[in-house]
């Protein structure tokens, strides 16, 4: 995958200093909330689609796989047009294509539906994750033209990780206290994606279409001259983190059911609300720090974590592997946190969507490339011995990223 420069006609920016700006900042990161907690909903539930279908832990990375796709495909696809197109014309479609797999996913229980109903989420939150978090740079920036970035990365990243941390534990709290419980998380977030719908035709559009529309190719990489190894650090970074938080919410939920022995689906939910929560309080908490520093320590954090959830798996204690997953979280999140403030505040303002469009490219690669891998190799050995493989090679790459970082 190259890392291209080229240059587009730049799209101005709406006036700043509205009421409706800070308004539209706080409608857009709810909305990008529950989008992404949408997308983590199955994950608590996978053990039930075992048990009701017969799945293997196999099919179930396939089924996470399919997902990861989807979000590539609507990344590749158009995970950058909202830069000319404008951001509601991506946000609003992508809303519509959550809500049609809310359906599906309440209409068709078997195989087919599911894999259908995981792939339409993955478009939808490939058409709206580069597009809202621009967005959201952009109100911040309308409403506070005098005020740092600070508030925009806290937000931004807690939406987005905050997001599938708040899905796992609504869906897990669901299904194991209320009955129906591979209907009632879909229609709780149906009805919740339908209100995201009137709240966004309400919010202000910070992008006005250029008058000669640049001609549309597939997203591609793209960074400012100069910034090449930055973006390096920042990517390959996002790959990392998103490698460890796919685990939780693919393969994590069965491995607590059966190796473990804990079948609760609310501790489902909450092994993978702890990572993300972990995430998104390193986060809150770190803000002060210099980016590089911060980005340092996660580093340090994520590589600590995985060797402690190895351990847990290894033994097996479920002390020891949620203890793993709240260390790796935490050094995820302060990655993540530094990546997207990163590439966000070096992209100029008509191609920002495609900057970060693709850095989550990337980081999906991460998400589907290793949980797929660990997948596979449960076909041959045992999931702690694929795990083994996992964290050895997460730590090579950590070490890469370090050594990438000094430069």
């Amino acid at each position: 995958m190259s890392l291209l420069i080229d240059s587009r006609p730049a799209a101005t920016e709406a006036p700043r200093g509205s009421a409706r700006h800070g308004l539209g900042f706080w409608l857009i990161a709810t909305v990008f909330l529950t989008v992404l907690a949408f997308s983590t909903v199955p994950a608590p539930l996978y053990p039930l689609y075992q048990r009701q279908d017969g799945f293997s832990a196999f099919t179930v990375t396939i089924v996470f796989a399919v997902y990861a796709v989807g979000v590539i495909t609507a990344l590749v696809l158009a995970g950058h047009i909202s830069d000319w197109t404008g951001r509601k014309r991506i946000v609003l479609p992508a809303l519509a294509v959550e809500i049609v797999a809310a359906v599906l996913f309440l209409t068709w229980t078997a195989l087919p539906g599911l894999i259908l109903a995981r792939f339409l989420t993955g478009v939808g939150v490939g058409l709206i994750t580069a597009t809202a978090t621009a967005y959201l740079l952009e109100l911040h920036t309308a409403h506070r033209p005098r005020a740092g970035r600070g508030r925009f990365e806290i937000v931004s990243s807690a939406a987005n990780l905050g997001g599938l941390g708040v899905g796992t534990l609504v869906s897990g709290a669901l299904a194991q206290f209320v009955t129906a419980p591979l209907r009632t998380p879909y229609v709780v977030f149906l009805i919740l994606l339908a209100l995201g719908v009137v709240a966004v035709a309400g919010v202000p559009e910070t992008v006005i279409a250029p008058a000669a529309r640049p001609r549309y190719r597939p997203q591609r990489p793209r960074i400012g001259a100069g910034d090449r190894v930055a973006y390096l650090v920042a990517a390959t970074g996002t790959f990392a983190t998103f490698a460890v938080f796919g685990l939780f919410t693919s393969l994590a939920p069965g491995f607590v059911a059966g190796a473990l022995h804990h079948p609760s689906r609310l501790l489902a939910g909450v092994v993978a609300f702890l990572v993300f929560g972990a995430g998104v309080t390193s986060q809150a908490v770190t803000g002060a720090l210099d980016p590089r520093r911060r980005f340092g320590a996660g580093l340090v954090a994520q590589a600590a974590g995985v060797l402690v959830l190895a351990a847990g798996m290894q033994v097996p204690s479920l002390g020891l592997f949620l203890a793993g997953g709240v260390i790796a979280g935490a050094g995820s999140g302060l990655i993540f946190k530094t990546a997207v403030g990163t590439v966000a505040a070096a992209a100029e303002p008509a191609v920002r969507g495609e900057a970060l469009a693709g850095l989550f490219l990337i980081g999906y690669v991460g998400l589907i490339g290793p949980v797929l891998g660990i997948g596979v190799a449960t076909q041959f050995v045992t999931v702690t011995t694929a795990m083994l493989g996992f964290t050895g090679l997460l730590l090579v790459l950590l070490a890469g990223i370090a050594v990438l970082r000094r430069r």
